[in-house]
């Protein structure tokens, strides 16, 4: 099995670096790297030149900035039967293209594998949902986050496998462009499965200490993906309406209360914003 990775970027060359570091010592070696460049500046060329000869790189520079656009034309520059979106400030362990292929293969029915997201040099979780027991899934339990998806070209409904262009990075609403595409796929009918012994590695950004900025901007794309299949009249998405956008936060909050711990109130407090933001925004 061939697998593609299709990494957009904008603005980060030393991350890329140590992403393409990580993916040259993979020990499974078919795949092929496709880049699309969002940057003007020439940032990245002389390293992706650096690296063309140990690894089979599509260089491709656009005249476009969002996330989720710039996945979505890789998904057209894509020969691979297999394909992932790492982000350009994550990196992979050495066995990980040579687990998700075997899973694959193993698995005759599996459409979905999603990876654990691990902070680096740690054994302990990064952003995204995470467990330590490998598990099946369903769009009532969505594990991972976009870097650490693989979909299977030929076992998923190809009229679903894009991303909606309102959300991610550089979008109308930043975030959740993963879990809509993921959602949306699994409403569909594809067999998910979540193996932590797969693992990326990334930091971990949406922490109650780094501040409040990025998750009020990261928890509107949350709100709007439940505000956009509420429209569809998605039955099971009133689940995450009573999750999302009232118990888990409202509990969170409560425990900070209890802990007297302001910094982490205020964190829940602006995700609890950003969603019923979003989800109030969506189709306005």
């Amino acid at each position: 099995m061939k697998v593609s990775l299709v990494l957009a970027t904008l603005g980060r060359d030393r991350e890329l670096k140590d992403f393409l570091e990580s993916v040259r010592e993979q020990t499974y070696k078919d795949f092929e790297l496709i880049i699309i460049d969002q940057n003007t500046d020439g940032k990245i060329d002389a390293i992706v030149e650096s690296f063309k000869h140990s690894l089979t790189i599509k260089h491709v520079k656009v005249n476009f900035t969002g996330i989720a656009r710039a996945r979505d034309y890789g998904i057209g520059q894509a020969q691979g039967r297999i394909i992932a979106f790492p982000d350009d400030d994550c990196a992979y362990d050495k066995e990980v293209l040579s687990k998700v292929v075997n899973e694959f293969s193993t698995n005759e029915s599996l459409a979905i594998l999603v990876a654990g997201s691990y902070q680096f040099s740690s054994s302990r979780f990064s952003i995204g949902v995470n467990s330590p027991k490998a598990c099946y899934f369903s769009r009532f339990r969505m594990m991972g986050v976009e870097f650490t998806q693989f979909f299977d070209l030929n076992r998923i409904d190809r009229k679903q496998f894009y991303f909606d262009h309102d959300f991610g990075i550089g979008s109308k609403y930043s975030g959740a462009e993963g879990f809509e595409l993921l959602y949306r796929l699994l409403r569909s009918g594809s067999s998910a499965f979540y193996n932590p012994d797969i693992k990326i590695y990334h930091p971990d950004k949406d922490h109650y200490k780094l501040g409040t900025g990025r998750m009020l901007i990261y928890s509107t794309g949350i709100g709007a993906y439940i505000r956009k299949f509420t429209n569809q009249r998605d039955v099971f998405i009133l689940y995450y309406i009573v999750r999302k956008m009232f118990v888990a936060p409202l509990l969170k909050m409560m425990l900070a209360l209890l802990l007297l711990n302001p910094k982490k109130l205020a964190y829940s407090f602006y995700n609890l914003i950003g969603i019923w933001r979003g989800f109030l925004a969506y189709g306005r």
